[in-house]
């Protein structure tokens, strides 16, 4: 070989070396950046998943406040009970019983027992509002 064909190889090796190493860099670089945007979509993704679930648990808060302020005016409603409410549920009380024995006169026994556990559920509420009732007096 000879000298000149020595540096022709020579340069094309360097320039070989030289396109390589540039194309390598190039590549490196792209693969950076593209990874850098995936990982920034990655975040927003979470993020967003994040205020959905906030959303969500916000959603879920403002239907259980929903249902506590309706809870709430039921109580509400029902301490305005008072004597009068009181002796009514005795009177419908006394009014189940005597449905009871018609009923067990008839040979009627499951209209009588009905009629007895309303009976026991209607002077359970007139138990409940007595106390009611001698606070309001009192």
């Amino acid at each position: 070989m000879t000298a000149i064909e020595i540096c022709a190889l020579i340069v094309s090796v360097i320039a070989l070396a030289i396109l390589y190493w540039t194309g390598y860099r190039g590549g490196l670089n792209d693969g950076r950046i593209e990874g850098i945007k995936e990982g920034k979509n990655i975040q927003q993704a979470g993020k967003s998943d994040e205020m959905r679930n906030l959303n969500l648990l916000f959603e879920q808060s403002r239907g259980l406040h929903k249902s506590l302020y309706g809870d709430y005016t039921r109580v509400l409603e029902a301490t305005k009970l008072g004597a009068a409410d009181r002796l009514q549920l005795i009177a419908i009380a006394e009014k189940l019983q005597l449905a009871a024995e018609t009923f067990r006169a008839v040979n009627s026994k499951n209209h009588a027992i009905q009629a007895l556990a309303l009976r026991d559920k209607a002077l359970g509420m007139a138990a409940l509002l007595e106390p009611i009732a001698q606070e309001k007096a009192a």
